[in-house]
């Protein structure tokens, strides 16, 4: 097991469930997070937010929260799954006011890579990007 590729694997997994919830304009209250093991043993493990949300910071935050509980030290990780739960409508959520400027600034840029997503794809950012050419 590479810590390494799981943490990143993890943070495909949060980037691509944040997107779908907000798409869905919905939030969740909780994540299960599932690994799974060589020979087909898996748990589930769950931990509830503070508050409802769709965006990629709160639930990465849970899903690393979770990751670490597990405490895996040994063990051929063949998979995870990363699901929200207890899903609420987004308009229902309270928007919180903050003097925090970081992370507003993330919430903007999580928006911009969200109509990016909307106009050429799911696979329009990151390294394996596929953008139309320019004329």
């Amino acid at each position: 097991m590479d810590g390494a590729a799981a943490r990143a694997a993890l943070l495909d997994l949060v980037v691509q469930l944040g997107h779908l919830l907000r798409r869905r304009e919905q939030a969740a209250r909780a994540l299960t997070l599932t690994p799974r093991f060589a020979g087909g043993t898996s748990w589930d493990k769950t931990r509830r937010l503070p508050e409802p949300s769709a965006h990629d910071d709160d639930l990465r935050t849970a899903a690393y929260q979770l990751m670490d509980a597990a405490g895996l030290q040994r063990g051929r990780l063949t998979g995870l799954v990363l699901r929200g739960e207890d899903l609420v409508d987004a308009g229902r959520v309270a928007r919180q006011i903050s003097l925090d400027g970081a992370r507003e600034a993330r919430l903007v840029a999580e928006a911009a890579m969200d109509r990016v997503r909307a106009r050429y794809g799911p696979t329009a950012i990151g390294p394996t990007a596929v953008f139309p050419r320019a004329s």
